[in-house]
């Protein structure tokens, strides 16, 4: 029986170490990123060649979080994994503030963008000039309500979800309302910047239930969806390309 015990208290005190560990990782990630010089807004950036064959000068990082929208990793953003062009760091964030205004209830998760001089970035094909912006799928939780897919390593940060037939994934269901509001406030934000969006990819075979929403009509008339099925699946996050002026590369 002391036996029985003493392995029980030694297996308490492992988790608790675990713990503290676990603590003091992200307590050190806050600190670096406390550390790091924030972007200005008056920043501009300067893409060169293309999504697939680009970089990028004066690349300015996505914030952590805000009212209605987080990051999909706290590490990735240390990494050098969160940095967009100026313009499309605008545009995405004057969206979410249009989203807050018009959908209160609704919760928004981005993900995988590029590094802050553009290049490789591996294991994406793109995402090399600072035009290209991963965002996690809308969900509603088990209670109905707005939520945001868990992204962590045991799920390669959300990127190996798979829904099944049902838009079900891990307790999850596609919202298609709020991904659709997105893709509008996107939309008029890139407009109202003098910009474009040139295309978004999204699962083809999902796109039809997000044409059939409040806002189908509108992503129908204004955005051009790839039709293609792509490398991945493109189910549990929808990518979209930016058309901004960008120089030759040298």
């Amino acid at each position: 029986m002391k036996g029985k015990v003493r392995s029980m208290l030694q297996q308490a005190s492992r988790q608790k170490r675990n713990r503290l560990a676990y603590a003091n990782v992200l307590l050190g990630v806050a600190c670096l990123i406390a550390m790091m010089p924030r972007n200005s807004l008056a920043e501009t950036s300067q893409c060169f060649g293309t999504t697939a064959k680009g970089r990028l000068e004066g690349g300015v990082r996505l914030p952590i979080s805000g009212d209605n929208f987080t990051s999909y990793s706290l590490l990735a953003h240390v990494a050098d994994r969160t940095y967009v062009h100026s313009r499309v760091r605008d545009v995405m964030m004057a969206a979410w503030k249009s989203l807050k205004l018009n959908h209160p209830d609704k919760v928004f998760k981005y993900a995988e963008t590029g590094h802050k001089a553009g290049g490789p970035f591996p294991p994406h094909k793109t995402h090399q000039n600072g035009l290209s912006v991963d965002f996690m799928t809308p969900v509603l939780n088990a209670d109905g309500e707005s939520d945001t897919l868990p992204t962590h390593a045991l799920n390669r940060l959300g990127y190996d979800i798979e829904f099944d037939s049902s838009d079900q994934a891990d307790g999850y269901r596609i919202d298609y309302d709020a991904l659709a509001a997105h893709l509008v406030a996107l939309h008029k934000a890139a407009k109202t910047e003098g910009i474009d969006i040139w295309r978004v990819i999204f699962d083809p075979h999902l796109q039809p239930k997000l044409l059939r929403t409040q806002d189908g009509r509108y992503l129908k008339k204004h955005l051009t969806f790839s039709t293609r099925r792509s490398w991945v699946r493109h189910d549990e996050h929808y990518h979209v390309d930016f058309r901004v002026p960008c120089k030759a590369m040298d």
